[in-house]
């Protein structure tokens, strides 16, 4: 739950750097006010055993795309020129921003962090997401690029 929390949190902020400009850390912190379950974080008097157990999922979340988004903006050029290469047709400038930006994510978990993702995994969540956040085509076309990356 954390981590794909955390993957929404960083899809919501990219979009956001692409249409605002904005530095990543007041993308992520506007990002992550849009989720409920961050308000754990604030709970400084959390004492029952339940709400330190969401306090502890949150904090994950939190330190997994604070890490998630920084590496994307990092290799940001080489994420894109990747993409370019297995995205038939498609400039990555022209994709959909929720597509691009699914796709960023994916690629940098799979070839980029320092705690790799298996590339099925990455994938899964991947299109899992577009299903949430893309066009009704967006799921398919992301898992067709990852796919052929990954070959």
């Amino acid at each position: 739950m954390s981590r794909r929390l955390a993957r929404e949190v960083v899809l919501q902020s990219l979009f956001q750097i692409d249409f605002t400009a904005c530095e990543a850390e007041q993308a992520l912190h506007s990002s992550m006010a849009e989720h409920d379950e961050f308000i754990y974080l604030n709970d400084a008097e959390a004492e029952t055993e339940e709400l330190l157990v969401k306090k502890a999922s949150c904090l994950k979340a939190k330190e997994y795309a604070e890490t998630v988004l920084n590496g994307v903006m990092a290799n940001l050029a080489v994420i894109d020129e990747k993409l370019g290469q297995y995205a038939v047709d498609w400039t990555v400038e022209r994709m959909p921003a929720a597509d691009r930006n699914i796709l960023r994510i994916a690629v940098y978990e799979m070839l980029y962090a320092e705690e790799k993702i298996v590339p099925g995994v990455a994938i899964n969540e991947a299109v899992e997401i577009a299903k949430l956040y893309g066009s009704e085509e967006a799921p398919r076309f992301i898992n067709g690029v990852l796919g052929k990356m990954v070959r």
